[in-house]
């Protein structure tokens, strides 16, 4: 019995040309499309396949998992400032209490006290520490984040990355990521 596949469903695991990933979090990752596109062009060299196939009246290949870049892409030494970002570097934890959950945004010194939305004055927080802190100084509060917040770099930011593996992996991909986990049967 043969079970159809979409193939969107098979992504491709995207390897600067040093075959590290681009990004761990979220992690590089190409559509089955924007991977063969980049083989025609010539931008990539296919590393692994799976086993599915797309095929034209003229034309079959089968669909790569893991693609390396030819020319390597030199990464940014610092992130941009997202709240994303912010989240990865808190690593997704209320800096107050600790919680994973109802994550928000938080300004240590408050806008309305002069904070500015940078790197170092802006920390995860859950929606129930955000509010029981809301337009208050960490002191008239007595709520101070857990680490002082600062700018990671890049490296700090894959980091912690590796410590949120994704849902799904293909075995293929296994030798050019870092983290300890088990592929399901």
């Amino acid at each position: 019995m043969t079970i159809a596949v979409s193939p969107d469903a098979m992504p491709a695991l995207v390897l600067n040309a040093d075959y590290r990933p681009l990004s761990y979090y979220p992690l590089s990752l190409w559509s089955w499309q924007d991977a063969i596109k980049a083989v025609f062009l010539d931008r990539v060299n296919i590393v692994a396949e799976y086993e599915h196939a797309v095929s034209s009246p003229s034309f079959s290949m089968k669909l790569p998992s893991v693609v390396c870049l030819k020319s390597y892409v030199k990464p940014s030494r610092f992130p941009v400032f997202t709240r994303f970002n912010v989240f990865l570097r808190d690593r997704f934890e209320c800096q107050y209490c600790g919680t994973h959950e109802d994550l928000t945004f938080d300004h240590v010194i408050p806008r309305c006290c002069g904070g500015a939305t940078t790197w170092e004055n802006v920390v995860a927080a859950c929606a129930p520490c955000n509010l029981k802190k809301g337009g208050l100084l960490p002191h008239q509060a007595r709520m101070w984040p857990r680490q002082t917040p600062a700018q990671p770099t890049v490296q700090q930011l894959h980091n912690n990355g590796r410590l949120f593996p994704p849902n799904h992996m293909h075995e293929s991909w296994l030798d050019y990521l870092y983290w300890d986990v088990e592929l399901e049967p």
